[in-house]
């Protein structure tokens, strides 16, 4: 029985993926570089911006450090987000019938712990959250377990009681290695027959979870 939903961030809350991979391209540019939507979907979506950099730095052989690195993609993306970060379709209003419906909901985000407050509270969703894993709360990032397995562990709930929401193939991994039911939500890419094989379901938005879960309770 599903009592707990985790949620992902990027890309399926909220639709920044797109100013990531634009940030991305700037930093690459810098140096000669491009970057395909489809390698940023497969290499660098849902993982943390360290283990991105850490990436990016020895694919490219960049002559700069992961702080110096880190430290433009920081401001790049704050002057992106003056803009505002949009939510996904349906985010709300699961967000809300869960909380009216006495589900536990967490967030495991790779996302570090500041900028994912100031985009939720911006959006008065901060406090939907029952139990909240970020990229530094965790030693191992996506596609290993260990963000949601957190999650479930601050929620006080069992895995098999767990529903995880994501957009990505690393996202997706992740949450069938803790032992929880998934469902993905693609965003910048459809998933491989290999991982649709591991979700439950893959569905076009967040608002047809709310029909999963009352057929799941039949």
């Amino acid at each position: 029985m599903i009592t707990t939903v985790i949620f992902d961030l990027d890309g399926l809350l909220i639709d920044s993926e797109p100013i990531a991979y634009r940030v991305d391209c700037d930093l690459l540019r810098e140096y000669g570089h491009t970057l395909s939507v489809e390698e940023y979907a497969r290499d660098y979506s849902g993982r943390t911006g360290v283990a991105n950099m850490i990436r990016l730095i020895e694919r490219y052989s960049l002559p700069i450090t992961v702080e110096s690195g880190r430290a433009f993609v920081t401001k790049r993306q704050r002057e992106y987000m003056k803009e505002g970060i949009p939510l996904k379709k349906g985010a709300r209003e699961l967000l809300t019938y869960l909380r009216e419906n006495g589900y536990v909901v967490g967030l495991a985000s790779s996302s570090a712990r500041e900028r994912a407050e100031r985009i939720l509270t911006a959006h008065g969703l901060w406090d939907f959250f029952d139990a909240r894993v970020f990229g530094e709360d965790v030693k191992r990032s996506k596609p290993f377990p260990d963000a949601y397995l957190t999650a479930c562990a601050k929620a006080g709930q069992a895995p098999e009681n767990c529903l995880v929401l994501e957009d990505s193939e690393a996202g997706i991994l992740s949450g069938r290695d803790a032992g929880m039911t998934v469902i993905c939500v693609p965003d910048m890419k459809e998933p491989s027959a290999e991982y649709r094989k591991m979700a439950a379901r893959v569905l076009g938005s967040l608002s047809e979870v709310v029909e999963y879960l009352e057929e799941s309770r039949k």
